[in-house]
């Protein structure tokens, strides 16, 4: 080879190799989102989780310039919609969803279609609600240790109702007489309404519910509200006093919603949604949406929301074990 030659094909090789090492330009990534977003909501039309979904859209829409179009697909109570959101595979699908489907129905459906943990990824936890024991006004008590005390003479002769088995309400009233000591009968309905008119009627003795479930029969005296199940007395009840306060420590129990992605949602995606859900929540609609329903904004982010699902998850999927509770 000639020494021509031998000095073009060193030229070309040192060419080469700075070539290789030179940093090359990072590939733009897609806009997200690229088209308009499914926003599943699982729960009807004119439901607390569907009013405050329709309560973020405006913001959400107006940052991502891409509408965010809610879907109800109810069913199952929200495990329906809820794996709905963990199938989705189209990269613009998100979900607004409650503490069931995320943290009690492992426990609750032995074949459930989803897995929360690794088929979800969180993105923000939103509000939440504490609930209310309420009593029929024939019950004498006036606070929760005169109930404590009525239940204690009558064991097994009292009865309390809930929309159904492992609802928030039958899990809070379970926790309740376990801390008290005291034994009722559990009569599970398919709804709030129906339970309610038996509870006003006299047909069953007491309730945990939330305060907007059962706030404007409290204030007709229809029944009579005895505790809330929040850490401080609610804005619409202040009157009446936490479970704590009237010496049940940690009997603490609340109504709460989240929103989600499929587990395949980018990081970055994650991350945005987020921060700009933290932003909505802000917004004049948001807070009206949650205020009348009783809620309060509890934006978190998305390492906060998976530490505090698991947290339920821990406490109300082992209680349901202990009692062995099933919904299918």
């Amino acid at each position: 080879m000639t020494p021509h030659r031998r000095t073009l094909l060193a030229s070309t090789l040192a060419l080469g190799a700075a070539a290789l090492a030179a940093p090359r330009p990072l590939r733009a990534q897609p806009a997200w989102p690229d088209r308009p977003v499914r926003f599943v909501v699982p729960f009807p039309a004119g439901s607390t989780p569907d009013i405050l979904a329709r309560a973020l859209t405006p913001h959400y829409g107006s940052v991502f310039g891409q509408p965010f179009v809610v879907e109800n697909r109810a069913g199952a109570g929200g495990n329906i919609g809820t794996d709905a959101v963990a199938k989705a595979t189209d990269g613009h699908t998100i979900g607004l969803t409650i503490n069931g489907p995320l943290a009690t129905a492992p426990a609750l459906y032995a074949h459930l279609p989803y897995d929360p943990v690794k088929d979800l990824a969180p993105i923000s936890l939103l509000a939440r609600s504490g609930q209310v024991l309420v009593v029929r006004p024939g019950i004498p008590a006036q606070d929760v240790a005169g109930f404590i005390a009525y239940a204690r003479e009558r064991p097994g002769r009292l009865t309390y109702g809930s929309v159904g088995a492992g609802s928030g309400g039958h899990l809070a009233m379970e926790d309740l007489k376990a801390r008290a000591g005291i034994a009722l009968e559990h009569a599970p309905y398919r709804g709030f309404p129906q339970a309610v008119l038996d509870l006003v009627a006299g047909r069953i003795d007491a309730m945990i519910l939330t305060v907007a479930g059962i706030l404007p029969q409290v204030r007709e005296g229809q029944v009579r509200a005895l505790a809330v199940t929040a850490e401080a007395r609610l804005p619409q009840l202040p009157e009446v006093p936490t479970l704590q306060e009237a010496g049940l420590p940690g009997a603490v129990s609340y109504a709460w919603n989240a929103l989600v992605a499929p587990a395949s949602m980018p990081p970055g995606v994650i991350a945005r949604l987020a921060r700009e859900t933290r932003a909505a929540l802000e917004t004049p609609e948001a807070r009206q949406a949650t205020g009348t329903a009783g809620f309060e904004i509890v934006a978190s982010g998305p390492e906060e929301l998976a530490a505090f699902v698991a947290a339920e998850t821990a406490r109300w999927g082992g209680m349901i074990e202990r009692l062995g509770i099933r919904a299918d």
